[in-house]
Order: structure tokens, then sequence, then C-alpha cells
């Protein structure tokens, strides 16, 4: 591509670089300049223009821009008609965003001219939303760097895709120390239900017991055989080791921990664990609260179906601090020039 200021007598087959206003016609940016655009531009005394001027070679903005959403995007989404050099990508259902940071980063190394912008990866989306976008930044980019991110896109699995929520159903087990009220324990039923229906998931079970090692293995055992995908065991204290009472009733109950603690703040307490087939989640205190906390994305990756592990959780450090939330007990800055 040729860019720069040309006779508007020598501009004919190029591409308007600026917008052009005139008494009765406006040219826009990206005009493609023909006979009648550039009699029009002459007999009104325009002289020269800024333009690009297509080379061998050379493909042009939209085309581009659409090659390579098509080859980025995977399952759940789609590609919008391209337009003035952008392509944008949605979600076709509720889900999780799911991108390969490294590999978009890759990609938008080949040439600066060629951009590719997403969500955060793991970010819950809802059907129609925008995922991402790409854009070209000039009019056209050479066929042989579009060729060089094509190959690099085209090695592995697609770069960006949603993972759908599935239908999950839920047991929930509440324990309760003396002296919890019915309004207390309400709360905590209510915010799990409110998420889980948020999800698409149903709350099939609720039960509540002791807070004790004994009494929460035995309401676990009671959920094996309802066909729960999920357990939920909401404690009446938060668990602090993985001795405590909630990881000690799993392994009473025949399960086993994959992972306690989180580095996501509020939700740091959580557990999680498998009894059988059945995700086992250890229900952080902070999510008596409906605001956003460590629980909303555990759920959220059981939900879309999406694996996790120790490295998986580890993961979610940056980016893990989450807004200070009112039901927090104690804050996190002591003192007033905490964090200074």
């Amino acid at each position: 591509m040729e860019f720069g200021e040309l006779d508007t007598e020598d501009a004919l087959g190029c591409i308007l670089a600026h917008s052009v206003r005139l008494a009765g016609a406006t040219f826009k940016k990206g005009t493609h300049l023909d006979d009648q655009a550039l009699a029009q531009l002459k007999a009104v005394g325009m002289t020269s223009l800024m333009v690009a001027r297509p080379q061998a070679g050379d493909v042009l903005e939209d085309e581009a821009a659409g090659r390579i959403a098509g080859r980025i995007a995977g399952a759940e989404v789609r590609v919008a008609e391209p337009f003035t050099g952008r392509a944008n990508i949605y979600a076709r259902e509720a889900g999780v965003f799911v991108a390969d940071a490294e590999r978009i980063g890759a990609l938008n190394r080949v040439d600066e001219a060629m951009t590719i912008a997403t969500l955060a990866p793991f970010s819950r989306v809802v059907a129609g939303q925008m995922v991402a976008t790409v854009k070209i930044i000039p009019f056209m980019v050479p066929e042989s760097q579009l060729q060089a991110l094509e190959r690099l896109a085209g090695d592995g699995p697609a770069d960006i895709s949603v993972a759908g929520f599935r239908p999950l159903h839920v047991a929930l087990i509440i324990s309760r120390l003396p002296g919890d009220g019915e309004k207390i324990l309400n709360k905590r039923h209510q915010a799990v239900a409110e998420r889980i229906s948020s999800l698409g998931g149903t709350l099939d079970v609720v039960s509540y017991c002791d807070h004790t090692t004994k009494a929460v293995t035995e309401a676990i055992r009671q959920t094996q055989g309802q066909g729960s995908d999920l357990i939920l065991l909401f404690g009446a204290s938060a668990i602090v080791d993985r001795g405590d009472v909630i990881p000690a009733a799993l392994v009473g109950a025949g399960g086993a921990l994959v992972h306690f603690g989180m580095p996501v703040d509020p939700g740091n307490l959580l557990l999680y664990g498998k009894l059988g087939k059945a995700h086992v989640v250890g229900v952080p205190s902070c999510a008596s609260s409906i605001k956003e906390n460590g629980f909303d994305w555990v759920l959220e990756r059981l939900f879309a179906g999406l694996a996790l592990d120790r490295d998986a959780f580890i993961a979610m450090a940056c980016g893990g601090l989450l807004k200070e939330i009112p039901s927090r007990p104690q804050p996190r800055e002591r003192g007033a020039n905490a964090g200074k």
C-alpha cells in the first residue's frame, strides 16, 4: 500500500484517507475514489487528497478482518459481517469466555496493522455479547503478512470460544452452630439459590445439619445416589485448615480434596473436591453476599464444564483482588495509612 497526498487528477482507484465534507455531499473516510467521485471533488476545487493506493498483493481491510476473525473463532461464537476494517465476534450463548492469552498475544505480534482484542479470559458472558474484535489499522495489509497470521492461528485449537453453561443438578448442605438463627441460614440459602438459578441450574436438595464432622459427613452421604452434579457445603464457620470440619467430612464420606484456598479475595477460604462424579465445593463465608467473589468464579467454570485443578486456581491470582464488600467482618486495610 502507498499512502500520502496525491493530486486529485491522479487519485483514481485510491481510497480516501480522511472524510471530505462539501456542500450537498460528504465523502467518508474509506471511500473508493471512482471517476464520479473525483469529478465532484475537482468541481469544488479539491486539488489534492490524502489517499491510500493498493499495491499488488494487498488485501482490503474488511476482507482481512473477516479472514482473521473466522480463523480464531471457535465453539459457540459467531463472526459478524466486517465493516470499516473491523470484524466483531459475539457469544452465541451464555457461558464463560475462553481465550488462549499467549496465542492471542503472538497473533498481535505478527504485524502492528492487524489487531485482536478480547474480553479477559474466563469472563462470564451472555448470549449476544461481544467477546472479541479484529481491527485492521490501515486500509489494507499485505497478503504475505495476513497469511503469516493465518498460519500461526491455524496451529492447534481455536483461539477464542465460549463454554456454555450446562443445567447442573445441585445439592446444598448448610451447617449451623448453636445460636445461628433462621435469618442467617435463610440468607445463605437464598444467596446460593440465586446464583444457581442465574446459571441455569436446579437446586434439588437443601439440607441442614450441625457443624460437626460427624453430622456433615452423614449429610454428605445422604446426598449420594440423588444424582447431584455439584454438592455445596456451606459451613457455619469458615474453613481454615485441611483438617477442619468441612474437608474432614468430605474425606470421611469417601470424597477427595483437590485444592484448598484460592488467590481471590473475597473468597480465599474455598475448598474444591470430588465425590465420585460429583464436584464438591466448600463455600466461603463471603458467599452469603450476592456480590462477586471467588465462589462465583468457581461456580461459573463448573457450570461451563471447564477443568478445575491446582493450576487453574493459581492462575486466578492476577485479577483476583476484587472490591471490598460490606459483609466482610474485617477490612483488608488497617490504619489510615494502610496501603500507602
